[in-house]
This record gives structure tokens, C-alpha cells and sequence, in this order.
């Protein structure tokens, strides 16, 4: 079992910075391969980023890539992802989530653990 808890969310204005961060409970974290979604209004979530156990292995949304970074810390049971350069549409809820495998993927449906999301507001 994983618990995951979401931070670092707000408004910021239109080519701003946030860190977001997931704190993670359980003895699975770090063997578990760690992705960020995100969801708009009336819209699907969809993938962001990924990274494996090992945070050796990473892996973007075309969308975000180049703007946004994301890291693991396993000595603290945390991932993070660092937003640069935002834009309005990358407004949503942003949601931290767990695999069972150390790998990386790209689809809602390969992770298993979700955390209650934090909303990211963009401004123009």
C-alpha cells in the first residue's frame, strides 16, 4: 500500500514557476515507478511526466517538455515536479500517482495508488 499527499499547488501568473511535491507513505515507494497527471475542467486527465524507481528514467508529455522536470527523493519518500515557464493551459488539478512496478508509464490505468490532487491556476 501507498498513500500519496500532493503540495505545492496555487496561482501563478502566466511564464511563473511552482514545485509541486508528493509525499509518500509506505514500504513500496521506492521500487515503485512514480508518474504526474493532471486534469482540466470538462476535460480527461491526462499523463505529464514519469520517472522509474530509480529516477534514472524519465519521460514527458510533448506538451510539458523542456518546461517541466520531475525528481525523486527516496530518503524522503517524495517526488517532485518543477513547472517552468507555465502557461494557462496548463491550468488543472494536478495528481501524484503510484505503480506496482518500478518502471515507467504513461497511462492512467498502469498506476495503481492516487493522491487527492492540488489545483494549479495559471493567469494570463
Amino acid at each position: 500500500q501507498v498513500q500519496l499527499v500532493e503540495s505545492g499547488g496555487g496561482l501563478v501568473q502566466a511564464g511563473g514557476s511552482l514545485r509541486l511535491s508528493c509525499a509518500a507513505s509506505g514500504r513500496t515507494f521506492s521500487s515503485s515507478g512514480m508518474g504526474w497527471f493532471r486534469q482540466a475542467p470538462g476535460k480527461e486527465r491526462e499523463f505529464v511526466a514519469a520517472i522509474g524507481w530509480r529516477g534514472g528514467t524519465t519521460y514527458y508529455a510533448d506538451s510539458v517538455k523542456g518546461r517541466f522536470t520531475i525528481s525523486r527523493d527516496n530518503a524522503k519518500n517524495t517526488v517532485y515536479l518543477q513547472m517552468n515557464s507555465l502557461k494557462p493551459e496548463d491550468t488543472a488539478v494536478y495528481y501524484c500517482a503510484a505503480s506496482n512496478s518500478g518502471l515507467v508509464y504513461f497511462t492512467v490505468g498502469s498506476y495503481t495508488y492516487w493522491g487527492q490532487g492540488t489545483q494549479v491556476t495559471v493567469s494570463s
